[in-house]
């Protein structure tokens, strides 16, 4: 996997980019075919922040981490990248197995009954000998669909899916990744409002809200 490392305020030793390359080789593991990684060293108020991308074929993983040193920091930000991984080729695989949705059968079409002449009126007798009994009626049937069954949605209330503060679009897409969320609506700096929400195939879709 290439592997793009950049230095803000501070040095990269060696070690620290072997231990680079070794966590992305074992993302490149999980994810199979990959296009590329990035991390970012940065220093803020003596704390050490590694940001890290990774891009693949249907895909993109950020994660981040925070600790005293560079290597803890990048320790954290690389254990968040494969779990991330892992229920993302989870997710992939359950969806593979999946078998296709069944065809439900038709409905019957109506049958409409055939109309038969009206039977002649039967003669009852009575005890005289004399009289008659009303003519019996046709009753048509009718035959109708079978119903379908309907299935009541599931409904979860949660306010994890919005942003307190204000971002910029690539900071919500992190900001979805490091809360492992399908949905964020969030603000821009000037007030507008939109939603951030993954499609099926792992795409990322911006949707603003008027």
């Amino acid at each position: 996997m290439e592997v793009e490392l950049t230095a803000r305020q501070v040095r990269i030793p060696k070690a620290l980019r072997e231990q680079a390359e070794e966590g992305m080789n074992r993302i490149a593991r999980i994810l199979g075919k990959t296009a590329s990684a990035a991390i970012t060293f940065r220093i803020q108020r003596h704390l050490h922040i590694a940001e890290l991308t990774v891009k693949a074929r249907m895909h993109t993983i950020a994660a981040r981490g925070e600790a005293d040193s560079q290597e803890t920091a990048l320790r954290a930000a690389i254990a968040h990248a494969e779990q991330q991984a892992l229920r993302y080729r989870d997710r992939h695989l359950t969806r593979k197995r999946l078998p296709k949705e069944e065809k439900l059968p038709a409905a019957p079409p109506a049958v409409r009954p055939k109309t038969r002449a009206p039977e002649p009126p039967l003669e009852a007798t009575t005890p005289n000998g004399s009289g008659s009994a009303k003519p019996r009626a046709a009753i048509p049937v009718h035959s109708f669909p079978a119903p379908r069954a309907v299935v009541e949605p599931h409904i979860i209330k949660s306010s994890e899916a919005i942003a307190l503060r204000p971002m910029t679009v690539e900071e919500a897409v992190k900001e979805a990744e490091f809360r492992d969320r399908e949905l964020l609506v969030f603000r821009n700096a000037a007030g507008e409002l939109y939603v951030l929400h993954r499609r099926r195939d792992g795409q990322m879709e911006l949707v603003e809200i008027p």
